[in-house]
This record gives structure tokens, C-alpha cells and sequence, in this order.
């Protein structure tokens, strides 16, 4: 089990909330809490953030993306041929995502990975209408405006980018 810093706070009253930094989980708890009660807590918070971290594991996998893109395909792009292959790659500094008609290949940016999951979709309905229309002209947004958190997540996407040319 990784290091566990506990913080009592007077201002905390009832709550208990936990985070990872680094490789140490750290538990906020109320300063009234008694030493039996905090082991509670900090087991209780440890399990939570683990049962939290092995989902992101699992649905963040190369073999559930191409269930996700599935499920996304026949919402959204049901037109679409299935893809053959749809992954994470460390390549695309520059692009969030990238989709090969011809070979029907879906590759994503690993920087989505821990992004918010309508963002995620919202890349994969992009480059599954890709598989339907090469450019991005108006029967391209037809299909991509199907997935309703589009707008929302480029502009997420497009906040990301700034800062991250900022920070360079």
C-alpha cells in the first residue's frame, strides 16, 4: 500500500474527502475525528480512490476503446464502416486524434486519457465520421453534431491547447 498522509482540519466538521499526489494518498479529515474513526475513514478513502483508479484502467485500455468507438458508432455514426483498429498512441503531439480511411485505423492521442469521457467520445465520433467523410465540410458536421457534447468538448479540447502553448 502506498504512503498515507492524514490532515486534520478544525475547520472540517463531518466530511472526509482523499487525493493521490504522487505516489502518497493523502485523507482530509475533520480534527474532532477520533483515532478509530479515522482508520475507518482513511481504509474507506484508500479503497474508494483504488476502486476509482482500476475503472480508468479498464476502460481507458486499447480493447475498450474499440468497444467505446462500437458503442459510439452505432449511436452516432451507424453509417460508418467498423473500424479495425482503434488505439492509444504516443506519436500525436499535435493532433488529438487521427483516422486512416483506407485501412479504417482510429488512433488516439494518449494526452485524452485522462480527460473527461464526453470529451474522449466526442473525439472518437470525430474520426468515425471520418470513416464516412474525408473532409470537414458540412455532411462531416452533420454526423459529428449527432453526438449532442461536441461543442462542449472542443471547446474543452481548445482550452486545454492554449495552455498548453502557453506553458511551452
Amino acid at each position: 500500500m502506498a504512503e498515507v498522509e492524514v490532515r486534520r482540519s478544525a475547520r472540517r466538521k463531518r466530511t472526509v474527502s482523499a487525493r493521490r499526489e504522487g505516489g502518497r494518498t493523502i485523507v482530509m479529515i475533520p480534527a474532532a475525528m477520533s483515532a478509530r474513526e479515522e482508520r475507518r475513514a482513511v481504509a474507506e478513502m484508500v479503497a474508494k480512490l483504488d476502486a476509482r483508479e482500476q475503472r480508468r484502467t479498464v476502460t481507458r485500455s486499447d480493447a475498450a476503446l474499440i468497444e467505446r468507438a462500437a458503442r459510439l458508432a452505432e449511436l452516432y455514426v451507424p453509417e460508418a464502416p467498423a473500424p479495425a483498429s482503434v488505439r492509444w498512441v504516443t506519436n500525436q503531439s499535435t493532433r488529438w486524434g487521427s483516422c486512416t480511411p483506407a485501412d479504417r485505423t482510429i488512433r488516439l492521442s494518449h494526452r485524452l486519457r485522462d480527460m473527461p469521457e464526453h470529451v474522449v467520445d466526442a473525439v472518437i465520433v470525430h474520426e468515425l465520421a471520418h470513416l464516412v467523410v474525408s473532409g470537414h465540410g458540412r455532411a462531416f458536421d452533420a454526423i459529428v453534431r449527432r453526438f449532442r457534447r461536441t461543442d462542449e468538448a472542443m471547446g474543452f479540447l481548445e482550452g486545454v491547447s492554449w495552455q498548453q502553448r502557453r506553458d511551452s
